[in-house]
């Protein structure tokens, strides 16, 4: 089977924030009576069945919620399980994404010990952060944030930035890609767009019965909250941060969607599975051994099974979960089959299809215009990268040659 990849959710939907926009919050709903802490024996068994799955290297990627909150005893706990299960030669490594809130040097020192990648989520300066980065109370976190992210890097952490596009930061690229790089001296950057569907799980809380009443506003015929980042402005600031970045950053500084976009034209795998053909190889763990297809499927008809009854190998090679990655291909418009990028995009995340083509069709991905204008903007400098790869010279080399500037070999 293929390799693939598990986002482990150790408090499930428990966070110690309420993010406006977060579409995991909701999923307390599925365990109503839990306590939503991964036992020692769902640890344990979940530890020894992913190494026993993998060849030379695996991953224990944590997730939320926010993961934090379980402790770091937890975590000191989850290193000794694959001391226990590894086998010699079999490298194990390890990655946390987080709202840094609750970060200090203990927890920073432990991430350094046994060389976590730290993704923490930062939308940008004080203003664009907390426009929906918020606390139970209300309050922007983006102090906390900011004081968590310091001590990582202080510690000489790994840490790669993940910032959200929405509708409160879509236009301003530059100030979130300059405060970013020139003020935290981010080198790893992902840009995540929120799509933000009208589903049960928006609408106002009092109509569910279950809290106080959220206001609530939609957009595009209903199908996306106010929140969300428009396609035309998901496309502006990815292009509008590209060219910034091939001007000043090839090499220095590394964005995720433009990695995988050189990775497409030069004809090699990216490692994003929303462009990827097909998906169905990067599934979640909630805290008490369910398997669910996907992080964003953390749904009652996307649930494979408990890992305390099925191994995760088996539930992850699975017929209804290969069904599930083949139905990403196999669903495709028409209008996206023909689409001169559809080499880079392959129809974005199944999640966010929820438009219909011109001609009627339905299945379009609600970011269409924003990837092709995305796509079709960097396709000449992606070409010039990848033919300076193959000539086994620098990518960062690009810039100059696009300016008319000559280059030894080239």
């Amino acid at each position: 089977m293929k390799r693939f990849s598990v986002l482990v959710k150790p408090t499930g939907a428990i966070c110690n924030l309420d993010c406006d926009y977060c579409y995991f919050l909701s999923k307390e709903r599925l365990y109503p009576d839990s306590r939503f802490r991964m036992t020692d024996a769902v640890l344990d068994s979940y530890v020894e069945q992913l190494l026993s799955s993998q060849p030379e290297t695996a991953t224990i990627a944590w997730q939320g919620g926010e993961p934090t909150m379980m402790g770091l005893d937890f975590y000191r706990r989850s290193i000794a399980a694959v001391e226990r299960h590894r086998r010699p030669d079999q490298q194990v490594g390890y990655s946390i994404q987080t709202n840094a809130t609750l970060i200090d040097d203990d927890w920073a020192s432990f991430f350094r010990e046994h060389r976590f990648l730290v993704g923490v989520s930062i939308d940008g300066p004080r203003l664009l952060h907390d426009a929906y980065r918020t606390d139970k109370r209300g309050k922007g976190t983006f102090d906390r944030v900011i004081a968590g992210y310091e001590t990582l890097r202080r510690h000489d952490v790994d840490v790669n930035v993940l910032c959200a596009v929405h509708a409160a930061n879509q236009a301003h690229p530059l100030d979130v890609y300059r405060f970013l790089r020139n003020e935290l001296g981010a080198e790893f950057i992902q840009f995540i767009p929120i799509v933000e569907r009208v589903t049960e799980a928006h609408l106002p809380l009092a109509n569910l019965g279950w809290g106080p009443e959220r206001p609530l506003q939609v957009q595009t015929g209903d199908q996306v909250t106010d929140r969300s980042v428009t396609a035309e402005g998901y496309g502006r600031f990815l292009t509008t941060v590209f060219d910034e970045w091939f001007s000043h950053d090839i090499g220095r500084v590394y964005v995720q969607h433009f990695d995988v976009a050189l990775a497409s034209w030069h004809g090699v795998a990216g490692g994003l599975c929303i462009f990827d053909e097909t998906c169905g190889t990067a599934l979640a763990l909630e805290h008490n051994g369910d398997l669910y297809s996907c992080d964003h499927y953390v749904e009652p008809e996307y649930l494979l099974g408990n890992i305390g009854a099925t191994p995760v190998a088996a539930l992850a090679g699975s017929e209804s979960q290969r069904q599930f990655g083949a139905a990403k291909v196999e669903s495709l418009p028409e209008y996206c089959r023909s689409c001169e990028v559809r080499f880079a995009c392959n129809g974005g995340c199944p999640k966010n299809r929820l438009t219909t083509t011109p001609d009627g069709e339905e299945g379009l991905n609600y970011l269409c215009a924003g990837y092709k204008m995305f796509f079709t903007h960097v396709g000449r400098p992606m070409r010039v990268m990848s033919d300076l790869l193959n000539r086994g010279l620098a990518p960062a080399l690009a810039a100059e040659i696009m300016n008319g500037k000559p280059i030894a070999g080239y």
